[in-house]
């Protein structure tokens, strides 16, 4: 694979260049590729605005060789695909109806990225392998700030690309851009793993687990003091097992406007006094880059939001109203988010903040950056924000969160009914609610737990009101988030339990001490198994992931 071939478009005063010369009169690239390492740097002799680059090479393909796809951020499908698999195409309401893709703002990468047609086409983020048995290839970029690394795969033409999404930037001349710098590491899945963060040189962890409580999936934004006391008091039969109690959407007026509406009189001081008495870490949900139409930023700030066309651009399809973004470069919102997170964390005490919908401030490059530079930068402002308090990120692409977020959601919403809504097969985006999907995840992004940050599978349910699961599918979803995951939250009133689910809920409550061997599925019927234990005893979990059949119950028995 070392025979790689060099691509670039790019415009010079107006004038639309594309070639695949490694120098010519506008630039030349030094090159460093080997069996370990890609590293290549432009060198531009003029102001350069960038339209494409990529390098790419011929690759045959395996019989039953995969290919790993890291998702675009942290709700997009990251699993081990082949060459017979392919993607389900977009609804075609989305692809030709302006009012539809308006409606449905994405939060995936369909605004740059083409779908990728037919079988063996996929493409993943910042880093990927290849698999072929128990032995793996792993391509892993060291910094996408400049620009994200996109891995594109298709395997039925024998070809490999490596695109840098570059959009909206223009490098000047005479300053030296590092394109490509991706280290090639090759063993078992651990040993590739270990060698590809210790080459990342992240800081370690400050955590290694949370458990407890999250409002979203019962109540979801019906959320009150009373209903919050009650269930913070329902924890007491599992408090040995609880760590922290989350507050989620629904306290504020609006979102953009945070201080707490008429269903906490008392603002949430005396809620956070509560469950510090219990032991517990606080944490709240803040969206702190998006407003509402409905509130007092969209009415009296519109020059605080990113624009597009010279409007404001609408980024997130939700309730009140839709969601706009504002605009991390403008000084006076600075100084406003500064401010939402004073009064949460020195004010309100808060111990941790759940920051989501994050992707919203990099949906289009802006000031000559690329979306990659901007969600950098938008990260570590937020941990200026925060200082030394906890965040949970969320919605968010995941490379610019590595060694700056304490814990990350790393796949999709889990929902109240096992299989999802009502456009769970209508493609709108990737990033579909489901508990199928939080579970893939789950397992091909375990990787990351314990080395980039700390894993949230999102919540699992042992509730028998308001839910949509078999008992089967509560327990598979259970186990499997307390097997690959270490922040483990239900949102369930636990005051209802038995005393067989809080036994149950107590003991996914746990950190897993289990090591995950290997993960496989076994045929395109979405059959799974998982081999995990200790040095010891191996165990193997059998499921499938469509039905939420499996032999969960065998080992929690034991």
């Amino acid at each position: 694979m070392s025979n790689y071939k060099f691509y670039i478009s790019y415009t010079v005063d107006g004038v639309l260049y594309g070639t695949e010369k490694e120098r010519c009169v506008h630039y030349y690239i030094d090159k460093e590729i080997t069996d370990d390492k890609i590293k290549i740097t432009i060198n531009p002799k003029v102001d350069m605005e960038l339209v494409k680059m990529y390098i790419y090479t011929d690759r045959l393909y395996g019989a039953n060789e995969k290919f790993y796809v890291n998702g675009y951020q942290a709700w997009t499908p990251s699993k081990e695909v082949t060459a017979e698999d392919q993607n389900k195409k977009l609804c075609s309401l989305y692809k030709w109806l302006p009012l539809a893709h308006k409606l449905m703002t994405p939060p995936g990468d369909v605004n740059w990225w083409p779908e990728d047609e037919g079988k063996g086409n996929f493409h993943g983020y910042t880093y990927t392998y290849f698999k072929n048995g128990d032995k793996f290839e792993l391509l892993g970029s060291l910094s996408d700030r400049f620009a994200y690394t996109i891995f594109n795969v298709k395997m039925n033409d024998k070809l490999f690309y490596i695109y840098k999404e570059v959009e909206g930037k223009t490098i000047e001349a005479g300053k030296p851009v590092v394109a490509y710098d991706i280290v090639i590491k090759r063993g078992s899945y651990d040993e590739v793993f270990d060698a590809y963060f210790d080459a990342l040189k992240l800081p370690p962890c400050r955590i290694d687990h949370m458990s407890g409580y999250t409002s979203w999936y019962n109540y979801f934004r019906n959320i009150d003091e009373p209903t919050m006391l009650r269930d913070l008091d329902g924890l007491d039969r599992a408090k040995d097992e609880v760590s922290i109690f989350q507050i989620d959407d629904g306290y504020q007026i609006t979102t953009g406007d945070w201080p707490t509406n008429e269903k906490f009189p008392n603002g949430l001081r005396p809620v956070v006094d509560k469950i510090h008495e219990k032991g517990y870490k606080a944490g709240l949900w803040i969206a702190p880059f998006n407003a509402s139409k409905k509130s007092s930023i969209f009415k009296n700030h519109k020059d605080w939001l990113i624009h597009k066309d010279g409007k404001p651009l609408f980024s997130v399809f939700n309730v009140d109203g839709g969601w706009y973004t504002l605009d991390i470069y403008n000084p006076e919102v600075r100084e406003h988010i500064k401010g939402i997170f004073k009064r949460t964390l020195d004010e309100w005490d808060f111990d941790m903040v759940k920051l989501d919908f994050l992707y919203s401030q990099a949906m289009f490059p802006r000031n000559n950056k690329t979306r990659s530079e901007i969600m950098y930068e938008a990260i570590e402002f937020l941990r200026e924000c925060v200082g030394d308090k906890l965040i949970l990120g969320c919605g968010v692409p995941l490379a610019p969160c590595f060694g700056v977020v304490d814990a990350c959601r790393i796949g999709c919403d889990v929902s109240p009914n096992y299989k999802g809504g009502i456009i769970n097969d209508t493609r709108f985006s990737q990033e579909i609610v489901n508990a199928q999907n939080a579970i893939t995840n789950s397992m091909f992004r375990r990787h990351l737990n314990g080395k980039a940050f700390v894993n949230d599978p999102d919540v699992f349910f042992l509730r028998d009101i308001n839910i949509k699961y078999t008992e089967e599918q509560k327990r598979l979803l259970g186990f499997i988030n307390n097997l690959f995951g270490d922040v483990l939250f239900v949102s369930d009133n636990v005051g209802d339990f038995s005393d067989e689910k809080i036994e149950l809920l107590k003991k996914f409550f746990k950190k897993n001490t289990h090591k995950v061997y290997s993960v496989d599925r076994l045929n395109m019927e979405g059959d799974y198994e998982v081999v995990f234990g200790n040095e010891s005893t191996k165990h193997t979990l059998k499921f499938n992931l469509v039905t939420g059949v499996s032999n969960v119950d065998d080992f929690l028995k034991q």
